[in-house]
């Protein structure tokens, strides 16, 4: 099968920030790749990279089988982006917005809208075609920056944390748009902070922290590194949680985490209700005092712990502001 995402040892810096560090990717036709990590772990910047709007300092990038930096029209001529806010020009209408991109691509007038108009329908906004994008809800403006993506008809697409800020019904939309174009022979590149998103759309996920790769697999796998299901406790008082602390950690296996502001204590577990009925008598034997107690599913937060010890930070405002620049310089040479 063939690669149409591949880097080899991407290295990303900015002063002494280092956002991609030897990063190596590699996405086969028609399947969708989820990069997983939280704000600062270098998704984004290893977005702009491979769309050309950043130039790597060290490594190698293509895309169906362009060299970024050697042929970067030709790869703008194959992809479509949609980054993490709709890039729509909030004074035009829907369809006069994607006649505009269609135009930039040259397709042609009559090429233009009718490709418009496909897209308007296919995304349910024909309704709402000839309203001002201004007037859109945040999931309307979503799926016409999607719409606009793929305009083209791009080989390969670079969704960057595409459904970011949606409420739940315009986040599954958004997931039945993705699912329908992976079906379709689309490559996806998808960057997200939900397991759950990855876990529904990906066929393989890639964990990077401090812009290195940490962890590889599909969403089973990753969970089956930090066990199954976590105990999550929230106490009456903060004097509960050493003792609450301690009974969780006779029974885990794994690091209690505790998180005192919120007064929550959490530890891997398994046996499912049964082991919930278990913690539960032990902290009422225990006097401990108990607010709430829960069984759930591993978190990326669990995959981030359990592989790092932490969870993922870095210099974002630092990252943001210095991709923000360089990243204004060639998005105008892109659209030229």
């Amino acid at each position: 099968m063939t690669d149409m995402i591949r880097t080899s040892g991407l290295v990303k810096r900015y002063d002494k920030v280092v956002a991609l560090d030897g990063l190596d990717l590699e996405v086969p036709r028609g399947t969708v790749l989820g990069l997983l990590g939280p704000n600062g772990a270098g998704k984004t910047t290893a977005i702009r990279i491979l769309t050309t709007l950043l130039d790597p300092d060290e490594g190698t990038a293509e895309v169906a089988g362009i060299d970024v930096q050697k042929e970067p029209h030709k790869v703008r001529e194959r992809i479509g982006l949609s980054g993490q806010t709709a890039a729509v020009d909030e004074h035009l209408t829907g369809f006069e917005n994607l006649d505009m991109v269609g135009r930039l691509y040259h397709l042609g007038r009559q090429r233009a809208r009718a490709r418009a108009r496909e897209l308007l329908d296919r995304f349910e906004l024909d309704e709402a075609a000839d309203r001002p994008a201004k007037t859109y809800s945040g999931g309307m403006r979503r799926r016409l920056d999607l719409a606009a993506a793929l305009v083209a008809e791009p080989d390969v697409l670079f969704l960057d944390e595409p459904t970011t800020g949606l409420d739940p019904r315009s986040r599954g939309q958004m997931w039945d748009t993705i699912l329908q174009l992976s079906r379709g022979g689309s490559t996806v590149l998808l960057t997200t902070q939900y397991m759950e998103e990855a876990d529904r759309l990906a066929d393989d996920i890639v964990v990077i922290d401090h812009g290195r790769k940490i962890a590889q697999g599909n969403a089973d796998q990753l969970k089956a590194k930090v066990g199954g299901e976590r105990v999550e406790v929230v106490v009456a008082t903060t004097t509960d949680i050493p003792a609450t602390a301690s009974i969780l950690g006779q029974i885990s296996q794994e690091e209690v985490h505790i998180d005192e502001p919120t007064r929550k204590v959490t530890a891997a577990v398994s046996g499912g209700v049964d082991i919930l009925g278990e913690v539960l008598q032990r902290l009422r034997d225990g006097q401990c005092g108990i607010v709430d107690i829960g069984l759930r599913r591993p978190t990326l937060d669990d995959v981030f712990l359990s592989l790092t010890g932490h969870v993922a930070e870095e210099a974002e405002e630092i990252l943001e502001q210095a991709e923000e620049e360089e990243g204004d310089v060639r998005e105008k040479e892109a659209v030229r």
